[in-house]
């Protein structure tokens, strides 16, 4: 660890003020906490308000694994883990089981996580009412009221237009019968994951200055009408091209020449893991 740095970064006063965001909104699931989010040596829009909610949170003795759209090697995975290791000096691994805090953007790990594991999200926009209303003191208003009206006719215009919901990425949920939260831009594949998990979830926004949270054994509801319920994507007859996975998130890689589909597991971790244990059989 750098001795010139306080103990992952953050002063111990920031620390405890964002543990303390992050303590209510566990208290109320899906309700968007403010909180003053720090400076960082890092450009805002590359996961400022996860790292500082993983700075607030590590300790010596976690084990740390960061993932992007599911890989531990892209760019911003592999410098956001080298920060932390710089001023912290913790363990770090590929193998989600391994780890105690896992921060992530846009994917949640194929092996389901336990209850003494944390992942922590980073979030662009957190309100999902921006979409429909730009004002700020508006969106609080309606989360106060309840009033969810545009996004569910959001979702019916939709349905109009195109006979389905096209949602991707972002899928709103109903947190316990109340709040309507944006689960980050994770595929709608993984809002299933949400719904009565045994680790908890922390979500942070480092430039809109928010914090939410989806405790364990929380009910997590993606919206969608009787008639037209909801659907992830389908990965059935797919198989991983490296480790012969099936029914798992992929990516669709095409060749440029051939014009040859094929498909690979986004969790590069769960992916490599399944490669040794097949080497280890033989």
């Amino acid at each position: 660890m750098n001795p010139e740095y306080n103990f992952a970064f953050l002063d111990e006063g920031s620390k405890r003020e964002i543990r303390r965001s992050i303590l209510k909104a566990v208290a109320v699931p899906g309700y968007q906490v403010p909180f003053g989010s720090r400076e960082l040596p890092i450009g805002r829009g590359w996961g400022t308000g996860g790292i500082q909610l993983t700075l607030s949170l590590i300790g010596p003795r976690d084990v740390l694994k960061v993932i992007d759209q599911g890989s531990d090697d892209s760019v911003n995975a592999v410098n956001i883990k080298k920060f932390i290791n710089l001023c912290s000096d913790v363990a770090t691994t590929t193998d989600s089981t391994e780890a105690t805090l896992i921060q992530t953007r846009h994917r949640i790990p194929e092996e389901p996580l336990r209850n003494d594991q944390l992942l922590v999200f980073q979030v662009p926009l957190p309100e999902p009412l921006r979409v429909i209303e730009p004002s700020e003191e508006a969106t609080k208003l309606m989360h106060a009221e309840a009033d969810y009206t545009g996004i569910w006719l959001q979702l019916y215009e939709s349905i109009m237009k195109y006979g389905k919901v096209t949602i991707a990425t972002e899928y709103p949920v109903t947190v316990e019968d109340r709040y309507v939260m944006n689960p980050s831009p994770i595929p709608k594949y993984d809002n299933p994951r949400l719904h009565e998990s045994e680790c908890l979830y922390l979500f942070g926004a480092g430039r809109e200055k928010k914090i939410y949270a989806i405790p364990p054994h929380t009910k997590v509801v993606s919206l969608a009408f009787d008639d037209v319920p909801f659907e992830i994507e389908h990965m059935e007859g797919r198989r991983c091209r490296l480790c012969g996975a099936e029914n798992v998130y992929f990516d669709e890689l095409i060749d440029r020449e051939t014009s040859a589909v094929s498909y690979q597991c986004s969790d590069t971790g769960y992916c490599s893991k399944r490669r040794l244990r097949k080497e280890a059989d033989c």
